[in-house]
């Protein structure tokens, strides 16, 4: 009789100490620029695009904000385009056809639209195509490229059916996800206070979507080598898809997974990538709103223990909508800052005491973080009064 063969157990101290030395966070990267970052971290959430550039600018030895901005604007080696949950993500330009081919494959979100307001397939194929062309040569703005829609398709296309913050948005809009999955629209640079898209081809000549199945897989290996043991649940929900979907593509990549146990329950990792540092992680850093480290990372009771979950997670339990000190790799408390110039003044409220050692790291981040955006910090331990970021 064949031998049972057991899976391997990992402890979740060391699952932590892999995750920050994987995601840059033991210590930062040397030899390395922003798109490569963003590459390991899956992407940086950049609905708040400063926080963006403080993800990844911390994450590189002697990088500033300047440097991402470089090389999302002018370098074009970032893409600021719609990521995973349908959100603005900062990606490595290198990995578009991955990131498109994956996500195009996914379920569309346009049929979740009221009568009146959603479109039909067609209808939505035919917008998403003048959305390309029309962005082909240009940096338009909302109002720009309604026009030009409305131009190509007809009015209906633009007419404003959807509620949007006390007003009402051209109908067109709710394909602004789907037409960057579909790889044919992105964010180019604001002009002044208004957002413009532009067509990732232009400055990626012979750009496809990768094949949708081929893509997945990819982006599955690539998530669970930066924050994996995870399961499909923990991959669905970053993902924004149904757990079906993900249990169903967990499945169809099982020859490159691998099962392992974590805290008495199981888990995946990309087959043969058990290794885990020699020691636990130990030290203090500050990560911004939304940063991948925490949206991405489960389970949340292990990454948010006690209090950490009733002060740092929405009621829903989602990640991210405050900025997290994190103490040995795990959430310990919340901050916020208030820029004023170039001074830069930093709240920390830690769940618990911090030791001297941890304070003297946390003044040593609080300098890194105020490298990376440019300013003067300063520092001071007490209660965060701002509320969640929405």
């Amino acid at each position: 009789m064949a031998e049972e063969i057991r899976p391997v157990v990992m402890s979740w101290s060391g699952v932590t100490a892999r995750r920050m030395a994987r995601n840059a966070l033991a210590d930062p990267a040397t030899e390395v620029g922003p798109a490569e970052i963003a590459g390991l971290m899956c992407g940086a959430h950049a609905q708040v695009l400063s926080s963006a550039e403080v993800s990844i600018g911390r994450r590189i030895a002697g990088a500033t904000r300047s440097d991402v901005q470089r090389a999302l604007w002018q370098e074009r080696s970032l893409v600021k385009t719609f990521g995973p949950r349908g959100t603005v993500h900062l990606l490595q330009t290198a990995d578009l056809p991955m990131w498109t081919g994956a996500l195009s494959a996914l379920p569309s979100s346009a049929g979740l639209h009221p009568e009146g307001v959603r479109f039909s397939p067609e209808q939505a194929e035919e917008v998403v195509s003048a959305i390309g062309d029309a962005l082909a040569d240009a940096e338009l703005t909302v109002d720009e490229l309604t026009i030009a829609i409305i131009e190509r398709v007809g009015p209906w296309a633009g007419e404003k059916t959807m509620d949007a913050f006390q007003d009402k948005w051209p109908r067109w809009r709710q394909l602004t996800s789907m037409a960057g999955h579909r790889g044919v629209l992105c964010f180019g640079a604001n002009r002044g206070r208004k957002v413009t898209y532009t067509n990732p081809h232009r400055w990626l000549p012979g750009f496809a979507p990768q094949d949708g199945e081929t893509a997945l897989a990819a982006l599955l290996l690539q998530y669970l080598h930066a924050y994996g043991p995870s399961t499909p649940q923990h991959f669905a929900r970053w993902l924004g898809v149904q757990p079906k979907a993900a249990v169903d593509l967990f499945a169809r990549t099982a020859g490159d997974l691998e099962t392992i146990e974590l805290d008495g329950e199981a888990g995946w990792v990309v087959a043969g990538d058990t290794e885990m540092p020699d020691q636990p992680h130990r030290g203090v850093r500050l990560l911004p709103y939304f940063d991948a480290y925490v949206v991405a990372g489960q389970p949340r009771r292990l990454l948010y223990p006690g209090k950490a979950a009733m002060r740092a997670l929405s009621p829903s339990g989602q990640a991210g909508n405050y900025p997290v000190l994190l103490v040995d790799g795990v959430v310990g408390g919340v901050w916020h800052q208030r820029r004023s110039g170039r001074r830069l003044e930093f709240t920390v409220e830690p769940l618990r005491p911090l030791d001297e050692g941890q304070r003297s790291q946390l003044e040593s981040d609080v300098e890194l973080l105020g490298s990376v955006m440019e300013a003067t910090p300063t520092v001071t331990i007490g209660t965060v009064a701002v509320g969640s970021h929405a």
